[in-house]
């Protein structure tokens, strides 16, 4: 009796997780998720068992074994009531089903996160000089300059510090040259091992994570990187490093660190190029679009993103206000968030995005 009771309450769940996120599977306005809540009087009740047929056809999951897949299925439904608490605490953005739902929380930190150590300056690095605010702009975002490469996809590998240490040095690059290229990720899995001399265990370790000032740290040593095309990226590590410096193609000047004042975060920002942003991704893996701006949110850093800009126009439910919020390009593939990309409040340092922010200055190569 208790266990029939309990059914018929995660399947109320599922039911009202459906609408928060019917969204989730849109595919031209013919997603059978959406047609069968919707298309008759009374709309049917989705268990558990079909949000999971639907989320494995979706990302086109196939698992190698039947215990495989009720181990993924159980996790899938933990990840679905994660999703709805989420929703309760961060009600300006939309959370769901993502390609992520069959992942524990310790997997997917392994998996698609990465970054570690501390947080020290390297010995080559300066504080950014303070920049004048006043006339900054109220919206801005590089991507509509050219200074944005497409979104890539990091796999299943935690190297997303190197993917925001090539997208901020691509920026930098286009700014100093006029040329956008694409730069490669595969060079700092393979060849960067830089360490923070300070700080133990925290060298740049591939997919085993790493850190993007120390990053910008090999690469100014190295001389620079080479393009993606030349060394493409394969989402693994322990290879042979594979650098041709003939093939170099840009260069790192100096890199800097940003105040924490969100100011100067855009004034840089504006001035400068995207920056290297160090963020906590907890509401990330259930993140679909809006505006992430949770009650609660620790400010442990764990993943590398790039900050390419900012708005005005994202509405806090919760705070009943237009909130500003930070234009975020993530490293995990176009079908995750808004194509992509990641919009986090403004204000209060949520999810610790304020607190190691670099920017990076290109060479002539």
């Amino acid at each position: 009796m208790c266990q029939s009771i309990a059914d018929i309450v995660f399947f109320s769940l599922s039911l009202l997780f459906v609408f928060v996120s019917v969204s989730i599977y849109e595919n031209d306005g013919e997603d059978l998720l959406i047609r069968q809540v919707f298309n008759g009087s009374e709309p049917g009740v989705l268990t558990s068992e079909d949000h999971f047929s639907l989320f494995k056809r979706k990302f086109g999951k196939v698992y190698g074994s039947l215990e495989e897949h009720y181990h993924r299925f159980s996790v899938f439904k933990a990840n679905l009531r994660r999703a709805m608490r989420h929703q309760r605490m961060d009600p300006s953005a939309r959370h769901g089903v993502t390609q992520f739902s069959d992942l524990t929380p310790s997997e997917f930190w392994r998996m698609h996160m990465g970054v570690k150590g501390g947080f020290k300056l390297p010995k080559d690095a300066n504080q950014a000089p303070i920049l004048p605010t006043q006339n900054l702009q109220e919206d801005f975002d590089w991507r509509d300059h050219g200074a944005v490469t497409p979104v890539k996809n990091q796999e299943s590998c935690g190297s997303c510090w190197s993917f925001s240490t090539t997208g901020a040095l691509e920026g930098a690059h286009f700014l100093a040259t006029g040329k956008l290229v694409s730069l490669s990720e595969q060079q700092l899995v393979d060849c960067d091992h830089e360490c923070d001399s300070e700080q133990e265990g925290s060298c740049d370790s591939g997919c085993n994570g790493g850190l993007m000032n120390s990053a910008f740290e090999y690469t100014l040593k190295t001389g620079g990187l080479m393009r993606e095309e030349d060394y493409p990226y394969t989402g693994t590590d322990g290879g042979t490093c594979k650098l041709d410096k003939s093939r170099i193609v840009a260069s790192i000047s100096n890199f800097s660190v940003v105040s924490i004042y969100e100011d100067q975060i855009a004034a840089n920002l504006v001035k400068n190029s995207p920056l290297a942003v160090a963020i906590n991704a907890a509401y990330m893996q259930t993140y679909m679009g809006g505006v992430s701006c949770p009650y609660i949110c620790s400010r442990r850093l764990n993943h590398g993103v790039l900050l390419v800009g900012y708005g005005l126009a994202g509405f806090a439910h919760a705070r009943l206000k237009e909130k500003p919020y930070w234009i975020i390009k993530n490293s995990w593939g176009e079908t995750w968030g808004k194509s992509g990309f990641y919009k986090i409040c403004k204000g209060r340092n949520i999810c610790g995005v304020d607190s190691l922010v670099s920017t990076v200055a290109a060479a002539s190569v």
